[in-house]
């Protein structure tokens, strides 16, 4: 893949703006009140980008006004593993957004409870390893959760992505990605999430809720469905008619967009976290504004 070279300024994190769920607007953090999410990685990066950055003492100081020194950070092109039951459709526009180059990884392996649904053929026939999770009855190679940490861990995955995947992950996963497995959701959460909620059983929820907006949410796993840390959400009407079908298809829409855009953002180390443990998702291209 050809190297795509760009460049940031970080200036002091005195006033941030443009939180767009809906509209922008101030957020008016105190200095100091972001921390750059860190990864640790094992290999030499294949490809890089650039990234330039004032000058500072830590991570976490701010940088100097008036007073830049440009320095070359490189990001290391990011292994992605992705886990469905069914179509995939959210795979495959990340999948699209690797093979175009807006997305600086790659997806190496699918992992799917079902090995005869749409999102694990798509994957055979682009050369995608695909391993089956968990161990079941009619999927007896299925792997144990330990065996799918191993393998994952072979594959040197940065990032687990949940597209579609109906299974609670195991403890074991999340212990050994921690910060680093996000799942997407067809609701607004924390509204009409959690154990029974996915599907069109949600959208059939929210219509009969009455409310006038839903769309999907994108939030870090932790050990319960739907309860991690909210990472970012887009906002579509509930039109007075909608059946299920068409609202589905209404967030669906958005869904494609914003996975591809956070999986960016992920790739490219741009996910910060505020003091109270909240985490943002930083602009490429003015690092005081966030998504």
């Amino acid at each position: 893949m050809v190297k795509q070279p760009f460049s940031l300024n970080f200036p002091p994190l005195h006033s941030l703006s443009s939180y767009p769920f809906l509209q922008s607007q101030n957020l008016g953090f105190p200095t100091g009140a972001l921390h750059a999410i860190s990864f640790v990685h094992k290999e030499v990066c294949s490809s890089s980008w650039r990234i330039w950055c004032s000058k500072s003492s830590s991570s976490t100081a701010e940088p100097e006004e008036d007073h830049e020194v440009r320095a070359q950070v490189t990001v290391r092109r990011k292994k992605l593993a992705v886990f469905v039951s069914g179509g995939g459709s959210n795979f495959r526009s990340i999948h699209e957004a690797s093979k175009k180059g807006s997305l600086h990884g790659d997806v190496t392996v699918l992992v799917t409870n079902k090995s005869e649904c749409g999102g694990a053929q798509y994957a055979r026939n682009n050369g995608i390893p695909v391993i089956l999770f968990p161990k079941a009855k009619d999927e007896p190679k299925g792997l144990s959760p330990c065996d799918l940490v191993d393998t994952l861990r072979k594959f040197e995955v940065d990032f687990v992505l949940l597209a579609g995947y109906l299974k609670l992950i195991p403890v074991e996963l999340i212990r050994a990605f921690e910060r680093s497995i996000f799942n997407i959701h067809p609701s607004l959460l924390p509204a009409f999430g959690g154990k029974g909620y996915y599907g069109m059983k949600v959208h059939k929820a929210v219509i009969a809720s009455g409310a006038r907006f839903s769309g999907p949410t994108i939030h870090f796993v932790d050990e319960h469905y739907d309860t991690g840390r909210i990472l970012a959400q887009r906002v579509v009407p509930v039109l007075a008619n909608d059946t299920a079908e068409e609202l589905a298809a209404r967030v669906l829409n958005e869904e494609h967009q914003l996975y591809v855009e956070v999986v960016e953002a992920l790739c490219e180390e741009r996910i910060v976290w505020r003091k109270d443990g909240v985490p943002l998702i930083q602009s490429r291209e003015n690092p005081n504004e966030f998504l």
